[in-house]
């Protein structure tokens, strides 16, 4: 198949995305279900305004806690929700000033640590590493293990960057706080993943399938690693355990598509490739690799429309027209073939493959002059073979420059080592038909 070798590379550099969510729960602020510390002092504006937060009810909070700090800046829960306060409101730099005056007036408490490192973190501010770290070496109010697992797991998040072996130390952490939660196995395999650490990270992500057995996220990540180091076979096992749990991801569909393809199993890839397509019918290029794949199976009046549709989205695409050339050539037409092989080298002169396709197309077409002058500027780019050789012998051939046609089928047979008999005979005999007798 044509496009194999496109495949391949889109396999090994367009990877599924693992789901963003899990990542994303670390970096959602904490509130206390209570006052963390039932203090006689505290005023009771603030009890009414942690009633408040836990009806949502932020517009009422927010002035009686103002209320409470500034009759008392040292009131470290009035701090804490007013931080919390401001964060649901999208207030993030006021968030961030309360959490900050929170931890300042009693810096031992988990929860005040965490959410200014997490608020830290979201306003991409250099200090968040520091009472990340702290809030792992404080208790929590209440749910003790599932607190400290968050607080390690934000932790690893925020040192993956610059830190990646500090990070998977945390994740460990995390896992053994939280056995049963796939979250940290799932970010350490995705580091290892990045750190090519490819064994480490399929065991990993297996860590989950044993928690989750139905996890995309694991099943996207092993799916990953086998198409990085072209385990076809592999791949394809995976992403048809990813297509059955997730039967509405059409990447995981378009992927599992390319790999059979890859594999040369088109019809299969078809099917594949069209389930895709009912989700995400926009898809392009899912969209070309349907299409190189009906080329394959020979449905070229398939093919031929989906190429149509891709050019009249993207006219200056030099490969579509390479591609639309290949479709004509299969179904006999040449003439069509030709004008979309010329438009490829009009659009990109360097366009080595599309010379040979002219070459042949030209040559199908009696047009042995273009022919021989596609074959010459091809090999500027690209270096002669045995085809290029016999078929420009041909073109000379056809012209009766015998002279050059001769040079030709010689060169053709000196490099063709045995792999093209049936070109070969006729090469031998041509020479005998058209080199002066000695």
């Amino acid at each position: 198949m044509a496009g194999n070798s496109r495949l391949l590379t889109v396999l090994a550099t367009g990877l599924l995305v693992l789901n963003a969510q899990a990542a994303q729960t670390t970096h959602t602020t904490v509130r206390h279900q209570k006052i963390a510390v039932e203090d006689p002092s505290f005023p009771p504006e603030l009890k009414q305004a942690e009633a408040a937060i836990q009806k949502r009810d932020y517009a009422t909070a927010e002035p009686l806690l103002r209320k409470v700090t500034e009759r008392n800046p040292s009131n470290y829960q009035a701090w804490f929700d007013l931080g919390f306060v401001y964060n649901a409101q999208g207030q993030v730099e006021q968030s961030v000033a309360a959490y900050r005056k929170s931890v300042a007036a009693k810096p031992d408490v988990f929860e005040s640590n965490l959410n200014l490192g997490l608020m830290l973190v979201k306003s991409n501010q250099p200090d968040s590493e520091k009472f990340l770290r702290a809030a792992t070496a404080l208790t929590p109010t209440d749910r003790v293990q599932e607190g400290q697992e968050r607080a390690w797991l934000s932790l690893g998040h925020v040192l993956e960057a610059s830190k990646p072996t500090e990070a998977l130390a945390a994740y460990r952490r995390a896992a053994e706080l939280q056995p049963r939660d796939p979250e940290p196995h799932l970010s350490a395999a995705s580091l290892l993943e990045k750190e090519n650490q490819f064994a480490e990270a399929e065991h990993q992500y297996r860590q989950v399938l044993t928690v989750d057995p139905k996890s995309a996220d694991a099943l996207i990540g092993i799916s990953n690693i086998y198409m990085r180091g072209a385990r076809l076979l592999d791949a394809a096992d995976t992403l048809r355990q990813l297509v059955a749990v997730r039967p509405d991801y059409a990447p995981g569909h378009f992927q599992l598509g390319r790999v059979l393809a890859a594999d040369q199993k088109y019809a299969d890839a078809a099917a594949e490739l069209e389930a895709g397509r009912k989700l995400a019918p926009d898809d392009t290029p899912a969209q070309k690799d349907l299409a190189d794949v009906y080329l394959a199976l020979g449905k070229y009046d398939r093919a031929l429309p989906l190429y149509q549709t891709l050019l009249a989205g993207s006219p200056d695409d030099p490969v579509l027209h390479q591609s639309l050339g290949r479709a004509y050539m299969k179904k006999r037409d040449f003439p069509a073939a030709e004008k979309e092989f010329l438009t490829a080298l009009e659009l990109k002169p360097d366009f080595g493959d599309a010379y040979w396709d002219l070459a042949n197309a030209a040559s199908e077409n009696k047009n042995y002059q273009r022919t021989i002058q596609a074959l010459d500027l091809r090999r500027k780019f690209l270096p002669e073979n045995p085809g290029s050789y016999f078929l420009r012998a041909t073109a000379y051939d056809h012209l009766r420059v015998y002279k050059e046609a001769a040079v030709n089928y010689h060169r053709f047979l000196e490099t063709a080592n045995g792999q093209f008999p049936d070109q070969q005979w006729q090469a031998r005999h041509r020479l005998i038909a058209i080199e002066p007798k000695k």
